[in-house]
């Protein structure tokens, strides 16, 4: 089924019952754009961070596709669970529906468990990379996926002010990535 931008969520969305978390490891970090009533920092187990789906909107074009950060298998990754305003559920499903299935493509949704620093494990909703989607850039080589950061722009900037906004993120809250560190370093020797 062809969703379009304007088209609700599909009641196939894996929805964690009860309150709605949602793990962000990305942009959903430093631009939720969602109404929230908590954010904590959080552990997800199974998952790694790393920029491997291609972007052709937001950060990047069909002819010089940018990349965004997705999750692949094994490793873990922290990031923060974000905890939607309880009356905004259903606004907030649909929003994200649209954010990371229709308008960024390269996402399957996922149900999680993350574990914040207090403790407690919460049922969260996540966007996994869709290792199968022609979006799924693979495991490119750090300098391989700097040239694309550092060349790309799309609807909504520069893929390297993403990239940036993203180390920045990490680094406020304290969270090292050394693939995201080295890759870092690549993307600055080239500018």
């Amino acid at each position: 089924m062809f969703w379009t931008e304007d088209a609700p969520a599909p009641a196939a969305l894996p929805v964690p019952e009860g309150e709605l978390w949602v793990f962000g490891y990305g942009s959903l970090m430093w631009d939720p754009g969602f109404p929230h009533d908590e954010i904590l920092p959080a552990e997800l187990e199974g998952y790694s961070r790393a920029f491997c789906v291609r972007c052709e909107g937001h950060r990047g074009t069909r002819e010089r596709p940018g990349l965004v950060v997705g999750l692949r298998p094994g490793g873990h990754c922290r990031g923060l669970v974000i905890k939607a305003a309880g009356r905004h559920k259903a606004a907030t499903l649909d929003y994200l529906w649209r954010r990371e299935m229709t308008l960024a493509d390269g996402y399957m949704p996922r149900r999680v468990i993350v574990r914040p620093d207090d403790g407690r494990q919460i049922e969260a909703l996540t966007f996994v990379a869709d290792l199968d989607h022609v979006a799924y850039a693979g495991a490119l080589s750090a300098e391989e996926a700097a040239r694309r950061i550092a060349a790309a722009a799309g609807r909504r900037g520069t893929n390297r002010e993403y990239f940036e906004r993203t180390l920045a993120k990490l680094a406020l809250l304290g969270i090292e990535d050394a693939g995201l560190r080295h890759l870092g370093q690549a993307v600055a020797a080239l500018v």
